[in-house]
């Protein structure tokens, strides 16, 4: 079962990290989020969920408005063969998430480590980064480094690397 809003917070509690989240109508899209930037401070995000010919899956998060070329990124993160989106049955299954819900958070979904996360290196300039939490219908800001430490918490170890163009 994936694991709720509340039990992500519950995670990052007991990791000492925190967590101010601002609740607003659900957006499914960064044209959708635009007007809350005056009201959150920080990088905004987006991610895409890609699979590779393979079946291996990746979760890439970047800066909202970054450019990502999906026919070369695959040889950046280590894919075989170029990458495709995954499809939400896929997303649902290993990040216990749906289409317009996903999130770097979704990490605490993945206890088998079938997904490989990855953050755009730019997304890191910011101190603070903004994210779902497990739902769009709220932003959580978590520091950088709380961001890293949580996802070392959950077992993945991200791979850090330029992928926007």
């Amino acid at each position: 079962m994936p694991k709720t809003r509340e039990e992500l917070f519950e995670c990052l509690d007991s990791l000492g990290i925190s967590h101010p989240t601002k609740e607003h109508a659900p957006v499914f899209t960064v044209a959708e989020s635009v007007s809350l930037r005056d009201e959150i401070a920080g990088g905004h995000t987006k991610n895409l969920f890609l699979k590779d010919k393979k079946g291996a899956y990746f979760l890439v998060t970047l800066e909202e408005n970054a450019e990502v070329n999906l026919k070369t990124i695959h040889t950046l993160i280590g894919a075989s063969g170029r990458v495709s989106f995954g499809k939400p049955e896929a997303l649902m299954e290993k990040l216990g998430v749906a289409p317009g819900s996903v999130t770097i958070f979704c990490a605490i979904n993945d206890p088998q480590h079938e997904v490989t996360i990855v953050i755009d290196a730019p997304l890191l300039d910011h101190d603070v980064v903004n994210a779902h939490p497990l739902r769009n219908d709220a932003t959580t800001s978590i520091g950088r480094e709380d961001l890293l430490r949580f996802l070392s918490h959950t077992g993945h170890e991200p791979l850090i690397l330029k992928v926007s163009t």
